[in-house]
């Protein structure tokens, strides 16, 4: 497939696009990552909904024609080879699945290096921000990685700072985006800030999405951190009970059985009840309930659903025994959760999560 083109101006010259992105794609990167932001793009590239690169302008590439796996197994052939970076505003670099193998060549580390020295805006997205960390292209500066891989971040990078409680960062001409649905406002955000605001909201709205959330909207975090925070045990060592948990919190609004989770653990339910206890002084069913709960706190300070509807997808059978729980649990009700003060209780800070990342292996994480 060949680049895309842009518009050409009367005098028969090629004009610049008003907004010029080159996607670099990393071995097993992240399909949605991908489609996500090259939507938003030709979205708003023109006026219509013929997908023209007339305000726009990307291109997917690479050091060799032969294509690039996805993480789910879609493969993705690259459009040309590396253009001069002088002609890109930014130059995206789409992660994925960790510890496979070399993410790129040293080709395109190269051409990364080069982009930098050309002063070209480097943009990770998903685990992006790992391979610019490895060439070497973060230090100093703030770096955007999801929840659920920073402690593989800070193992691997100690002198440099992660943020793991916001969508986006950006840091002078660097800009790293946790993933996942965050990539959509991160590619708003750029079509905003080079083609105005009413581009960035007609993509959104096609893509029906109501807004384009800012950089400082906090990651969806899981509730998992603070109860086992709030047990007072430390980091969960016992490697069936961190299984376990993570259970609990795949299945949230629709909860397993206690006896369920044993069985796909392979022990028995007294056994699990007493490893369970050991670990971290609850009883599974007893952390489960303020799992849960903790959850719908989560919610009830970070989105504006109803009290029901919170009550629902946190796995309760309704309001009333969602409001009698929470109440009993936090000593204040759901609604006054959303109040100013929000009752004393703050959300966890990332550094707390103690979710290992040897929970699943690297090649089964959910996140990647």
């Amino acid at each position: 497939m060949a680049s895309v083109t842009v518009s050409a101006r009367s005098d028969g010259a090629p004009a610049r696009a008003g907004l010029s992105v080159g996607f670099i794609l990393t071995n097993n990167f992240t399909l949605t990552a991908l489609s996500s932001f090259l939507d938003a793009l030709r979205l708003a590239a023109d006026d219509g909904d013929g997908s023209r690169p007339i305000r726009c302008r990307w291109t997917i590439m690479g050091t060799k024609p032969e294509p690039v796996m996805s993480s789910c197994g879609v493969p993705v052939a690259r459009w040309t080879g590396f253009e001069d970076p002088k002609g890109f505003d930014y130059i995206v670099v789409v992660g994925g699945l960790l510890n496979r193998g070399p993410q790129l060549d040293a080709e395109a580390v190269a051409y990364l290096r080069r982009a930098d020295e050309a002063g070209v805006t480097l943009v990770g997205v998903c685990t992006g921000s790992f391979v610019l960390s490895r060439v070497g292209l973060m230090k100093g500066r703030r770096c955007c990685v999801s929840w659920y891989h920073y402690r593989d971040f800070v193992e691997e990078f100690p002198d440099l700072t992660p943020v793991a409680d916001q969508l986006y960062a950006v840091d002078r001409d660097r800009i790293t985006c946790s993933g996942g649905s965050g990539v959509v406002d991160l590619a708003a955000y750029l079509i905003e800030r080079h083609l105005g605001r009413a581009a960035a909201q007609k993509s959104m709205h096609i893509m029906q999405i109501e807004r384009a959330r800012p950089a400082s909207e906090p990651q969806p975090q899981p509730a998992v951190a603070a109860v086992a925070g709030e047990t007072g045990r430390g980091e969960i060592t016992d490697e069936r009970v961190r299984r376990a948990a993570l259970l609990m919190e795949q299945h949230l609004n629709d909860p397993l059985a206690i006896e369920e989770i044993a069985r796909r653990l392979n022990v028995s339910s007294r056994q699990f009840e007493r490893l369970f206890h050991a670990s971290t002084g609850m009883s599974p069913a007893a952390f489960y309930r303020a799992l849960r709960l903790r959850y719908g706190l989560w919610m009830l300070k970070n989105s504006s659903r109803s009290v029901t509807a919170i009550a629902l997808e946190a796995g309760f059978a309704d309001c009333a025994h969602f409001s009698r729980q929470f109440r009993d649990f936090y000593g204040f009700s759901p609604s006054d959760a959303r109040q100013p003060g929000g009752g004393g209780v703050e959300t966890p800070p990332v550094e707390a999560l103690w979710l290992a990342r040897d929970v699943l292996p690297p090649d089964r994480r959910l996140f990647d």
